[in-house]
């Protein structure tokens, strides 16, 4: 039996269709083919009075990531930065014409280009380095989302002044409500709604004790070369350090695990020490309230 494609005169058919599929591979591929330019750039919201712990966490995660790949990006502060990103989270980065989003993403985009901090690692390693970036990421930064947008005090006193603070009344209470509903939403969906605060902050240190003991004397998490996790961890647990919250509760939890702080002052000083301050990713380790070896 003879199958034929359908299609009125002059309509694309199934070749045409292929022939648009190699041609967006081949764009990404040529793309992916460029060397890392010099104008990269990272997008963010304003760091002094608008982002909150949570983005400000995934952001230096990423800022960290780059330094370790010895990648230029050049950190842009903008109100509307959730809103550019394709996603819909921040941050994002805008390399040539592409723009990619979240860590995930952006370390598939920068192996591409030939850039990857985890390729010494066997195939066990890889799937355990994994395993604990899916425990940052369900254990700290939802945690972190919890604080923001379900602890009343933080919200009223925090959440809602700063991440309605560039948009004039009554939108910039339109918009907090509007964010607080969808994160309420996602914590009822994960079993996360009918914590308490103590709870969380339980969660946080069995995370924490989790971590000290992977990381025990070694210098990084794999032993003596950063990797994607390492970026991450220290992304989150810097932010939580040098944030001021309404409580020091969040950033005690973490104090207790002297590894663990050692392990965030030697990342400050070994990739964010004594760079430039022109907007550059340095200035990422700068953008919270205090640095560690102050």
């Amino acid at each position: 039996m003879e199958v034929r494609m359908k299609g009125r005169p002059g309509e694309p058919g199934l070749a045409r269709q292929q022939l648009c599929v190699c041609g967006e591979q081949l764009s990404a591929q040529a793309s992916a083919a460029e060397p890392w330019p010099e104008n990269a750039e990272l997008y963010q919201q304003l760091k002094e009075e608008q982002i909150l712990l949570s983005d400000n966490a995934s952001s230096l995660a990423v800022q960290a990531f780059l330094q370790m790949c010895n990648l230029p990006i050049r950190v842009v502060c903008r109100a509307n930065a959730e809103y550019m990103s394709p996603s819909g989270k921040v941050p994002f980065i805008h390399v040539g014409n592409q723009v990619v989003s979240e860590l995930g993403p952006i370390v598939q985009f920068v192996k591409a280009k030939g850039h990857s901090l985890s390729d010494g690692l066997d195939e066990v390693q890889k799937a355990e380095m994994k395993a604990y970036m899916e425990l940052v990421n369900n254990m700290l930064l939802t945690a972190e989302l919890y604080l923001q947008w379900c602890d009343d005090v933080t919200v009223e006193e925090i959440t809602h002044p700063r991440y309605g603070s560039p948009y004039p009344w009554p939108l910039n209470r339109i918009l907090s409500y509007q964010k607080q509903w969808e994160v309420r939403r996602k914590m009822k969906a994960i079993g996360w709604a009918g914590k308490t605060l103590d709870q969380v902050l339980e969660d946080v240190d069995q995370c924490c004790q989790a971590l000290s003991q992977r990381l025990g004397t070694q210098p990084y998490f794999f032993n003596k070369h950063p990797t994607e996790l390492d970026a991450l961890v220290f992304g989150h647990l810097f932010t939580i350090l040098t944030t001021q919250l309404i409580t020091d509760a969040l950033s005690e939890k973490v104090k207790n695990y002297s590894n663990l702080t050692a392990f965030c002052r030697r990342i400050e000083q070994q990739y964010f020490e004594g760079q430039d301050k022109d907007g550059s990713a340095a200035v990422a380790a700068r953008s919270a309230k205090r640095s560690l070896l102050r």
